[in-house]
C-alpha cells in the first residue's frame, strides 16, 4: 500500500516535471514565433509619389543603424517625425505624409528594428519602437537643427503606443497624434492569445515572460497609463471599425487623459489599416497641429 502511493507519487512528481519542463520550453518559443514582427521591405520611394526626400540612416540603441526618408519643406521650421505600426514600414506610411508635406511641414519617416530598410535585432516590442524614435529626433536635431523647433510625432498602431511612452520623458515632443492605439498591452495579448483557447495559467505565464523579455511592466508602457504623464497635447485618433484594436481602447486612453490637453477623433468607417480614411480627415490633423512654422 505505501510503496503503492510512493510509486503514485513519484509518477504525479514526474509527470509535474515533464509539464513544468515543456512549459519552460513551449513559452518562449511560442512567444518568441508568435510574436515576432514580420519584415515587409520598401519596394517604392517618396519619389514615386512626386516628394523631393532625403534617404537617411542613423544610429539608434545596441549598435544598429535605423534608415528613413527626410522630406523637406520650404522655410519649415516644424518637422512630424512618422513612426509605422508592427509589421509595417515607413513606406506603407507616406499617404499620411503627403498632406503633412503639403500643408508645409518637414516630414520624417523611418523604419523601427526588424522593420522596413532598418537593421535586425533580437526582438521588437513598444520600449524599443520609443528608443528608436528618441534616437530619430536625436539625429534631426544634430543634422537639420534650423527644421527642429517645433517636433510632433504621429504613431499608428504600437508606433502610437511608443509615441506616447517616448513623449512622457521627452520634452522635445510638443504634439502628438495617436492611430489606432491600444490602451493596455496585457490586454491586447490577452486578446491575441484567446484564440489558441490556451489554460489561463499559460496566459499569465506567457505574459510574464513578455514583460522579463522587454524588461518592463505591462502596466508601465500602457498607453492608457502613460497618456497620464504626457505634457503636450495629444490627438487620439481611431477608426470605429477597428477590429485589431477596438474603439473602447481609444475611449480608455482617452478617459484617462487631461481633457485639456486632449482629444479623441473617432474616423467613421475606418478599420486598423485604414490610411487612406484617415488621409481624408487630414485637415483635422493638420488643424491640431497648428502652423508648419513657428517664430524663433
Amino acid at each position: 500500500m505505501i510503496s503503492s502511493i510512493i510509486t503514485t507519487a513519484s509518477l504525479t512528481l514526474a509527470l509535474l516535471a515533464f509539464l513544468a519542463l515543456l512549459v519552460a520550453i513551449l513559452i518562449p518559443l511560442g512567444v518568441h514565433l508568435g510574436f515576432r514582427a514580420p519584415r515587409i521591405a520598401p519596394t517604392t520611394s517618396p519619389a514615386d509619389l512626386g516628394l523631393v526626400f532625403e534617404s537617411v540612416r542613423f544610429p539608434t540603441l545596441r549598435g544598429r543603424r535605423l534608415s528613413g526618408w527626410c522630406l523637406p519643406a520650404a522655410d519649415a521650421t516644424r518637422t512630424v517625425i512618422i513612426l509605422h505600426g508592427w509589421g509595417s514600414n515607413g513606406e506603407q506610411m507616406l499617404p499620411l505624409a503627403q498632406p503633412l508635406h503639403r500643408a508645409g511641414f518637414n516630414v520624417l519617416l523611418f523604419d523601427a528594428r526588424n522593420h522596413g530598410a532598418s537593421d535586425s535585432d533580437s526582438f521588437s516590442s513598444l520600449p524599443r519602437f520609443a528608443e528608436d524614435l528618441g534616437a530619430a529626433i536625436d539625429w534631426l536635431r544634430r543634422a537639420h537643427p534650423s527644421q527642429s523647433t517645433g517636433i510632433a510625432v504621429l504613431g499608428h498602431s504600437v508606433g502610437a503606443g511608443a509615441a506616447l511612452f517616448e513623449a512622457t520623458r521627452n520634452p522635445r515632443i510638443d504634439a502628438v497624434i495617436s492611430i489606432g492605439a491600444f490602451a493596455d498591452p496585457a490586454q491586447l495579448t490577452e486578446r491575441y492569445l484567446a484564440r489558441l483557447h490556451l489554460p489561463r495559467v499559460v496566459v499569465e505565464l506567457t505574459k510574464g515572460y513578455v514583460e522579463w523579455v522587454i524588461g518592463h511592466r505591462f502596466a508601465r508602457i500602457a498607453p492608457a497609463n502613460s497618456i497620464r504623464h504626457v505634457p503636450c497635447p495629444v490627438l487620439l485618433v481611431h477608426g470605429d471599425q477597428d477590429r485589431t484594436v477596438p474603439l473602447e481602447d481609444a475611449r480608455c486612453i482617452a478617459a484617462a487623459a487631461d481633457p485639456a490637453r486632449t482629444r479623441l477623433l473617432v474616423i467613421a468607417g475606418a478599420g486598423h489599416d485604414s490610411v487612406d480614411k484617415i488621409e481624408a480627415h487630414a485637415d483635422e490633423l493638420l488643424a491640431f497641429l497648428g502652423p508648419a512654422s513657428t517664430a524663433r
